[in-house]
């Protein structure tokens, strides 16, 4: 802690105004068979270009709104294929609204999808309001759903008596401008389609949502798909006992029914929980769900032996270069040489040899790499380097092994080989004839 010194006044961070803006997305619009309601299994589907208009939605002014203005509908939109959905969200918040609106300017690609939603609940021949289903996905890592009401159906009833216009796709009544008029009813969120996590670590897999006063939180599941089989990790309906498969998974049911915060937090990552994880939020008439891949990632360890070594002629020298304690499998292995006359530039060596891929326990992966070198092909005094190259790493690991040349022999060495020899033979001499 520090204290500021007398007569200074620590000046707060400042606080963005909020300023009310429309966001509107290039979408397109997915019907089955080219109407506005999915029909039964077999039928085909067809695809128009569409544009979701967020109207008067509440975003961060960080001085840069200067140019933003109010949508306009074109004019030619009432007799044009693509249709135009007029989205409300005065009782919602949108999620990540600062982002969808300044994608272009950040060079962001939006995608965004909408589609009819039918309700489990709604009967055949019966009147029903129309639902549509809005997805985005904000450059691969944001997904939102966003779930759309048309009209009540008393005013669908009131508006086909006063003969008012049909849209060709959905068959509900458009405004007069030629749009659809809707209002978000249940949005949900996941800021991290795609996680990535070590063995060991902590990772909270992000969901959100947010509803109308007029719907409630019905349930919230997880569910992890790897490898071709699923299972339920959390469970959780409203009145109910939370049910985790495993200690070390949690979902705060506080902060659930409290913010509509549905993440799931996974303590002590390990191999087992890599997979395709999915939030299912539902209320009495609809469910939205969002995919996060999760990943796990463990950087490799990497050792060389012998560390120096000294060039002997006519022997073959072996480098082994043990690479352990990586995941997933795929690994990069290769070796270099590089010698003092020429520093700058490392050459590629081909005679090496790899023993198969060792599997541990806690599911990581070895294996070891093994450089021989010959009298014929040796430089010394040289450097070989082995580079480690994996998915967990920024940069290649790269450690090396140091050659060292023979030791010359001078005439000093020599005197002294040759009276060490003589007094060797002098005292061997003596033994034998007192024998």
């Amino acid at each position: 802690s520090f204290s500021l010194p007398t007569g200074t006044v620590e000046s707060p961070t400042p606080v963005l105004p909020f300023r009310r803006v429309d966001i509107a997305l290039p979408c397109s619009y997915v019907a089955e068979d080219g109407t506005g309601f999915q029909p039964a299994f077999g039928r085909s589907s067809s695809e128009r270009s569409a544009t979701l208009v967020l109207r008067n939605i509440n975003v961060r002014d960080d001085g840069n709104l200067d140019d933003v203005t109010e949508y306009k509908v074109p004019q030619e939109v009432s007799g044009s294929p693509s249709i135009v959905f007029e989205a409300s969200a005065q009782s919602v918040s949108i999620p990540h609204a600062e982002s969808l609106l300044h994608a272009d300017c950040a060079g962001e690609e939006v995608n965004c999808e909408i589609s009819p939603y039918r309700s489990q609940q709604v009967k055949e021949g019966s009147c029903h309001t129309s639902w549509f289903m809005a997805t985005l996905q904000l450059s691969g890592r944001i997904s939102i759903a966003l779930v759309l009401r048309g009209p009540h159906c008393d005013s669908l009833q009131e508006e086909k008596e006063h003969h008012a216009t049909l849209h060709p796709l959905s068959r509900i009544p458009m405004s007069e401008a030629g749009t659809l008029l809707t209002t978000v009813e249940f949005q949900s969120s996941s800021q991290n389609t795609s996680l990535r996590a070590h063995l060991g670590s902590s990772v909270t897999l992000d969901c959100h949502f947010a509803l109308a006063p007029t719907s409630s939180l019905s349930s919230l599941e997880w569910r992890k798909q790897h490898r071709g089989s699923g299972q339920s990790v959390f469970w959780y309906q409203v009145g109910s006992t939370a049910a985790a498969v495993q200690p070390k998974v949690h979902v705060d049911v506080v902060e659930l029914l409290g913010s509509g915060d549905a993440s799931l937090s996974l303590q002590e990552v390990s191999v087992g929980d890599e997979g395709t994880y999915i939030c299912s939020v539902s209320t009495l008439l609809h469910q939205a769900q969002h995919i996060i891949q999760l990943q796990v990632a463990e950087p490799p360890r990497v050792h060389v032996i012998p560390a120096v070594v000294s060039f002997d002629r006519d022997v073959t020298i072996t480098l082994t270069c043990i690479v352990a304690g990586y995941y997933p499998l795929d690994v990069s292995v290769r070796w270099t040489q590089k010698t003092p006359e020429d520093d700058a530039v490392e050459i590629p060596l081909s005679s090496t040899h790899f023993s198969s891929h060792r599997q541990k326990q806690d599911g990581t992966y070895s294996i070891t790499s093994y450089l021989s070198i010959s009298s014929d092909t040796a430089q010394a005094p040289a450097t070989y380097t082995c580079h480690v190259s994996h998915v967990a790493l920024a940069e290649p690991i790269s450690v090396s092994s140091h050659l060292k040349a023979p030791e010359q022999t001078g005439p000093e060495e020599l005197l002294g080989y040759f009276i060490a020899t003589a007094i060797f033979i002098l005292v061997l001499f003596i033994v034998l004839q007192r024998r």
